[in-house]
């Protein structure tokens, strides 16, 4: 399986040479020179893995990793800093990372690094529980909860939130939540129509905020005030 990086570094010599060494492994790659970009970038694909560097212009990576994590992003994220005193790691952490190196780092551990984030991620979604804002979905048991209340959901409508809630906060494209429920044979889209609405019923209807937002003539995602 191809592997889709971002890679948030300004230093344009440090980025050609993660970006010349991750290419030879095969990886599809994203690349932001200031953290504005970068949160632009991360909230509009979907990445296995982040690579960041700490000091950003327009928005430093603390900030950036702060925002991500508090708009319900979980892809894994190896920062790398000059810096390599205590705080500054502890900072990191408190600010959503899951890893971190200090400059000047050998390739071969930023590879086995972004190697083991992405191996731990993927085994904690099989392994069963996903969540974004106050949604739970238990895919061992196939229920999903939101504010603890299991959602009466039909197996359709079961399949749409967990594909929304992997890939949320990010936008999912019409186009492929008919590909992934209905494959190469799509009914007519008042059928996708049907079931968006029932499940804006269940997930949406009994609560105080809405959650499932639509977005006109592209597809339709999470929002989560958390």
């Amino acid at each position: 399986m191809t592997l889709k990086l971002l890679i948030i570094e300004d230093n344009i010599d440090v980025a050609g040479i993660l970006g010349d060494y991750f290419e030879a492994q095969g990886a599809e790659l994203d690349f932001a020179d200031n953290g504005e970009l970068g949160l632009s970038l991360a909230q509009a694909f979907d990445f296995d893995a982040i690579i960041l560097d700490l000091m950003l212009p327009k928005l430093d990576g603390l900030s950036l990793c702060k925002a991500l994590r508090s708009l319900g992003c979980s892809t894994p994220i190896l920062m790398l800093t000059a810096l390599d005193n205590k705080s500054d790691l502890l900072t990191g952490f408190d600010c959503g990372a899951d890893d971190y190196l200090g400059k000047p780092f050998d390739l071969d551990v930023v590879d086995a690094r972004v190697n083991a984030l992405i191996k731990r991620h993927r085994g904690r979604v099989a392994q069963g529980v996903l969540k974004f804002g106050d949604v739970e979905i238990n895919i061992a048991q196939h229920q999903a909860y939101r504010q603890q209340m299991q959602l009466a959901l039909t197996p359709t409508t079961y399949q749409i939130l967990l594909l929304l809630i992997k890939h949320a906060p990010n936008i999912v494209k019409r186009e492929q939540i008919i590909e992934e429920l209905w494959g190469q044979s799509p009914p007519n889209n008042d059928i996708l129509r049907s079931h968006m609405y029932q499940l804006r019923n269940q997930l949406d209807k009994p609560f105080k905020t809405p959650m499932l937002a639509t977005v006109p003539k592209v597809g339709f995602r999470l929002q989560s005030e958390d």
